[in-house]
């Protein structure tokens, strides 16, 4: 209030002080009122109409006073002053209603210039979304931070729930939102500073949203109603997709695991079946028993790598840690070998002075024991085998290398993955592809690191890291 009042004081006052400035230095009537008529102009273009509006009130009657006889009096003689005075009245009220649209026009055009900014910072946050549910939570705080508003809520239809942004958004009730849903118009309610828009897609009603002020104008509160529900409607599709690309890989894996099962399971149940028969007609029996034996333990190793297998996916491992010492895992792997290793050149390299390992030693084993079968199975028989411990940037480095073909390029980074089986062994090689994969699981599990070395043709070394239980010893 006090602000117009001093605008209004001011625009009299320079209406006056021209007049007054005329006054003393004489000039013809026609200059005096272009004058006059540009201060208007000026003064609607600063401070608006009302001001614009008095000024030219003062301006057309200090114009008459002063300067069309008779001077001094408000009456006009002279009937070409009286149109010199309706034509500067005129051109005054004239000129201050253009300025005042053309302000208006300004206002409003700079005021969808910021909206059209906001409305692409808006699209521009939402560009990567998670699920509808995480994207509404978004979304609605991001109209808050990016109109100014003071709160908003969403009224989401197909979870029947309600996302608020600020507590000012409980002047707009549930039901209220329910119930602009089922409409299809905006409705801004400035006495209650609150705008609601029902938001949908394709004429499928998705919800409701309501912005509590300041409030954008309507059109803008509905292109944000259209911008939610795509955005909306892209989180489903993403999510469906990702759905539906897991279902695939699933049935993939499921797909894969069958197959290396059936192909795993029918050998030993061959050969034991076989042995039976032979046990039944009345063969030798001893050699028939080890047969049994032995497949019935190829049998449970490969119920165990599925145990395995399936403890790590669900992220069931429980670690019993405890220190280990290295040598003796080495000497576990190796007993649990002997048979496949018997017509090797084994190498064992374990530094001295090594500390004991702060592990489970028996998923530890485990990993280890996997190495040494993956180089018994991928390198030729009788090549040589190097099992390795060593101490590295503050770590146990366990290691398994063979004289085998090496891994490719491309498939180097795949050969940890479970079911996953390079292509020249794909079919030549027995086995499930679960071996490494379970040996990373275990690792990763006690929070180490797994990889492998490799060069087509001169073989591969697999390796692992173990955090050490005390310092290392000199």
């Amino acid at each position: 209030m006090r602000d117009a009042a001093l605008r209004l004081g001011c625009s009299v006052g320079l209406v006056a002080a021209i007049v007054e400035l005329y006054r003393l230095v004489p000039v013809n009537n026609t200059t005096v009122a272009l004058t006059l008529v540009l201060a208007i102009l000026g003064i609607s273009t600063r401070w608006g109409l009302a001001e614009a509006t008095v000024a030219s009130l003062v301006a057309v009657l200090g114009f008459n006073y002063h300067f069309l006889p008779p001077v001094g009096t408000l009456t006009i003689h002279d009937p070409q002053n009286f149109v010199a005075w309706v034509a500067f009245m005129v051109t005054a009220v004239t000129a201050n209603q253009l300025s005042a649209r053309a302000r208006r026009r300004t206002a409003e055009a700079e005021a969808r210039r910021l909206e059209i900014e906001r409305l692409y910072a808006l699209l521009h946050g939402m560009l990567f979304t998670g699920n509808p549910r995480k994207t509404i939570r978004e979304f609605v705080n991001k109209v808050v931070q990016v109109f100014g508003c003071g709160a908003a809520a969403f009224y989401y239809q197909p979870g029947d729930e309600v996302v608020r942004s600020g507590p000012e958004s409980k002047i707009v009730s549930d039901h209220e939102l329910r119930a602009v849903a089922e409409t299809e118009s905006v409705a801004v309610d400035a006495a209650r500073g609150v705008a609601t828009a029902a938001v949908r897609l394709g004429g499928r009603p998705l919800g409701s949203l309501a912005l509590v002020g300041p409030l954008p104008s309507e059109q803008t509160v509905q292109a944000v109603a259209n911008l939610v529900a795509i955005t909306i409607e892209k989180a489903r599709a993403l999510e469906d997709a990702s759905h539906a690309e897991a279902a695939r890989q699933s049935e993939m894996l499921k797909s894969a695991l069958l197959d290396s099962l059936a192909h795993d399971i029918k050998t030993p149940l061959t050969s034991i079946k076989a042995a039976v028969g032979s046990l039944l007609e009345g063969n030798s029996e001893r050699e028939l028993l080890t047969i049994i034996d032995e497949e019935a333990d190829r049998l449970n190793r490969l119920a165990a790598e599925v145990i395995a297998m399936a403890r790590i996916e669900a992220g069931r491992i429980h670690l019993e840690k405890g220190p280990v010492e290295v040598a003796q895992l080495v000497e576990a792997a190796l007993l649990e070998h002997s048979a496949g290793l018997k017509r090797r050149a084994v190498t064992v390299r374990v530094a001295e002075g090594l500390p004991a390992a702060e592990a489970d030693r028996e998923l530890v084993e485990h990993a280890l024991k996997q190495f040494i079968e993956n180089a018994l199975k991928y390198s030729p028989e009788g090549s040589a085998v190097t099992i390795s411990a060593e101490w590295k940037g503050g770590k146990i480095v366990m290691g398994v290398a063979d004289r085998g073909p090496g891994i490719e390029e491309n498939e180097r980074a795949r050969v940890f993955d479970k079911f996953y089986r390079g292509r020249q062994h794909r079919f030549s090689t027995k086995g499930t592809g679960m071996g490494l994969a379970i040996a990373k699981g275990i690792v990763e599990a006690h929070g180490e690191r797994i990889w492998v070395e490799t060069e087509p043709g001169h073989g591969a070394a697999f390796y692992f890291t173990l955090a050490a239980s005390g310092e290392r010893k000199h």
